[in-house]
């Protein structure tokens, strides 16, 4: 009956559009990993970091990044997103480690000037309290440091 609450307070808070994640219950990083050989793709690695031990981001529905369309430095290489909501049990379908990264694949952009630069994001997540029994979107602006050589 719980996992039934939290679904239907996901469902909520995308009716509802809620924004940002309250800073005092999630913080979120992001730095650029380039890739182990040449020609492979690297990634964007996302830190969710909970101040609340009870409060967790959901892997379903999956954390989504969204490069900046203007900044030419980085190609999103995710796979396409999963048609189907959120799982109908959040508690079988997991959450993240707080402080584990969150790994979303990427490629340096053809032609992209060499040197160091700043590629504007966003991440959106869903992110739930199993003690109070609720769940809440989040999104956060972030700014990848990228040294392109």
């Amino acid at each position: 009956m719980r996992s039934v609450a939290i679904s239907a307070a996901i469902l909520a808070s995308l009716a509802l559009g809620e924004g940002s994640a309250r800073a005092d219950r999630v913080t979120v990083s992001a730095s650029y990993v380039p890739p182990a050989k040449p020609g492979a793709a690297g990634a964007v690695a996302v830190v969710f970091d909970t101040k609340d031990p009870d409060v967790h981001v959901n892997r379903d529905p999956a954390p989504r990044l969204a490069l900046d369309p203007d900044q030419r430095v980085l190609v999103d290489k995710q796979p396409p997103r999963a048609r189907r909501g959120g799982s109908a049990d959040v508690e079988a379908a997991g959450f993240y480690e707080s402080g584990a990264p969150v790994s979303f694949a990427v490629a340096v952009a053809p032609g992209a000037p060499k040197g160091d630069h700043e590629v504007k994001g966003t991440v959106t997540y869903f992110y739930c309290s199993k003690r109070d029994g609720w769940c809440r979107k989040g999104t956060s602006e972030l700014e990848i440091p990228v040294a392109v050589n």
